[in-house]
């Protein structure tokens, strides 16, 4: 058999090392570091080596380096070539050219003990570290995302946002249910035949939550979240809204994953008049045709938010755009009282009377009662800083603050919403 040598890895080389990396027969089935992360490696002329044959490449040994430390990124040796001391050769030329860049300690994290190269490490005198225990975070954006999140003005959101989402259990529930957990469980999706869904529709009167909910899905989902301003994409491009939609849908299709939120969609998707040839029809007609397009990729997710169902184009609602209409309502009792709750946790306070709040905040929002929690805490703020009170939070100070907020919601906005959710809803 021919002979084998080992010599520093050359530019050339990139195309057969990548073929020997990806052979999970070359380094062991869950390798630590990944190959984009050896491409880099080499790319920026960090130290590496290879073992060839000829002119085949039959192993190699990366590392990097940085402030008197090195990494042993990745140590891969062909099978056929397996015990003949080659792993241990390559190891011996990179430390040369690791102690000649100041390097005093190598280090080697590998999946297993029966790592590829595990063997050459210990013949190389290097210790295993007993009681180690390896963590590992994968973040979902890559560094290719990172430039598009930031031209669409996306981001990350909180793991714990969906957690914090409190009362409004019923529509937690049916959001959890019918769109989480399809997308967070994909592959007991696909074995019992359910696709999931790449694109909904969230209605109700204004301040239920609607975009809260958008928000407490993409955390939970663990995707970034992208939020299209319609009027804001109005004024970024000349060319129009249209224009300006498939700019940023065509952005969005760049991303690894996503939840790309529009509220007020209504304003972009109204009903469109037979005789209408402006340049709003223009616009649903092009959102039209894009969101086809967009359910056409994996890991996506479209959440529609609007006021007024009752206001969009038929066609936009249609099966095979929107998977569900999900109706997101004012909250009831136990609801109100929840959210109030959660608000009041965040105050001193003795026994407050919960059944006085909970009935003086009917037909309140989430959003009315986070502005009267916040009036509760400045009335009994200036109660304690004028006029020396106790500095407790009581029943008087919450029930004053519910009366000086003035209610979103009307009668006649619930009796709507409610004809809406039997004209429309689809969950």
């Amino acid at each position: 058999m021919a002979a084998w040598r080992v010599r520093d890895f050359h530019e050339d080389d990139l195309d057969a090392a990548v073929r020997l990396w990806g052979d999970p027969r070359t380094s062991g089935e869950a390798p630590i570091f990944g190959l984009s992360d050896l491409v880099s490696a080499v790319r920026a002329s960090e130290p590496a080596v290879v073992a060839a044959v000829a002119d085949e490449l039959v192993g190699t040994a990366v590392a990097t380096v940085s402030n008197g430390r090195a990494w042993l990124v990745r140590i891969s040796l062909s099978s056929a070539w397996r015990n003949r001391g080659i792993g241990s050769a390559m190891l011996t030329e990179l430390e040369r050219r690791l102690v000649a860049a100041g390097v005093h300690r190598i280090d080697c994290l590998l999946a297993s003990d029966d790592e590829v190269g595990a063997l050459a490490l210990r013949h190389s005198g290097y210790q295993v570290r007993q009681g180690m225990v390896f963590y590992e975070k994968l973040e979902p954006v890559g560094p290719a995302d990172i430039g598009i999140l930031d031209r669409l003005g996306g981001r990350m959101l909180r793991p714990g946002t969906w957690a914090e989402v409190e009362g409004m259990a019923r529509e937690k529930e049916l959001i959890e249910r019918r769109v989480i957990l399809p997308l967070a469980e994909p592959q007991l999706a696909e074995r019992l035949g359910l696709v999931p869904p790449r694109a909904v529709v969230l209605f109700g009167p204004p301040g239920t939550g609607k975009t809260t909910f958008a928000k407490g899905v993409a955390a939970r989902l663990g995707w970034p979240f992208v939020e299209l301003f319609p009027s804001r994409l109005a004024g970024d491009s000349p060319a129009g809204l249209a224009a300006a939609l498939r700019e940023s849908f065509a952005l969005v299709a760049e991303l690894e994953r996503v939840l790309l939120f529009i509220d007020e969609v209504e304003e972009i998707a109204g009903l469109r008049q037979p005789r209408n040839l402006s340049a709003a029809r223009g616009v649903t007609n092009e959102l039209l045709k894009l969101i086809p397009v967009f359910r056409e990729q994996d890991q996506r997710l479209l959440i529609c938010a609007t006021n007024s169902v009752h206001a969009l184009d038929t066609a936009f609602l249609r099966h095979g755009r929107f998977d569900y209409v999900l109706p997101v309502g004012p909250p009831d009792d136990d609801a109100r009282r929840a959210i109030w709750e959660r608000y009041l946790r965040a105050m001193p306070h003795d026994e407050v009377d919960m059944t006085a709040v909970v009935a003086q905040s009917g037909l309140f929002t989430p959003a009315d009662i986070e502005f009267a929690a916040r009036k509760t805490a400045q009335l009994a703020f200036e109660r304690v800083l004028l006029d020396g009170g106790e500095e407790k939070v009581a029943t008087a100070d919450v029930l004053r603050g519910i009366a000086e907020t003035r209610r979103t919601l009307t009668p006649e906005m619930v009796a709507e919403f409610e004809q809406d959710i039997a004209d429309f809803a689809r969950v």
